[in-house]
């Protein structure tokens, strides 16, 4: 359990982050007929970035009954997961899904790219540009 807790608390910030990657194409992965599962979980994960793949991955992590989805128990532990629980739950079942913490993730993406661009927009309207000056010429 306390690596399972060490491991989360390193990545927890990336399940928020990296979720709602764009979408990349690749080749699919050729598995043997004996292998359908295997073969639609290579599938799903070949159509995500890598960051999709590892915020799925932290997901599961933090999932720990593997039911595909969080309990407010079992985020507890993350502050930041546990504030956030609440507007993220946007079905108001008191679990939240893969799929609402995509959502959420997008929104906060969102919001920070306004927030960055206002500053950007606030620091480039103090800052005034100057005129060049003309080389000094002599008589």
């Amino acid at each position: 359990m306390r690596k399972k807790i060490s491991l989360s608390a390193c990545v927890v910030g990336a399940l928020w982050a990296a979720l709602g990657g764009a979408v990349q194409a690749q080749a699919p992965t050729a598995t043997t007929p004996a292998e359908p599962v295997a073969k639609a979980v290579m599938e799903s994960e070949a159509a995500l970035t890598p960051g999709e793949i590892k915020a799925r991955r932290e997901f599961k992590l933090l999932d720990s009954n593997g039911d595909g989805k969080l309990s407010r128990s079992e985020v507890k532990l993350f502050p930041r997961l546990s504030a956030a629980f609440d507007e993220a739950d946007t079905d108001g079942d008191g679990f939240v899904s893969y799929e609402e913490v995509r959502a959420f993730a997008a929104k906060v993406r969102a919001q920070r790219d306004r927030q960055k661009a206002a500053q950007a927009a606030a620091q480039a309207a103090t800052t005034t540009p100057t005129a060049p000056t003309a080389p000094e010429t002599r008589p």
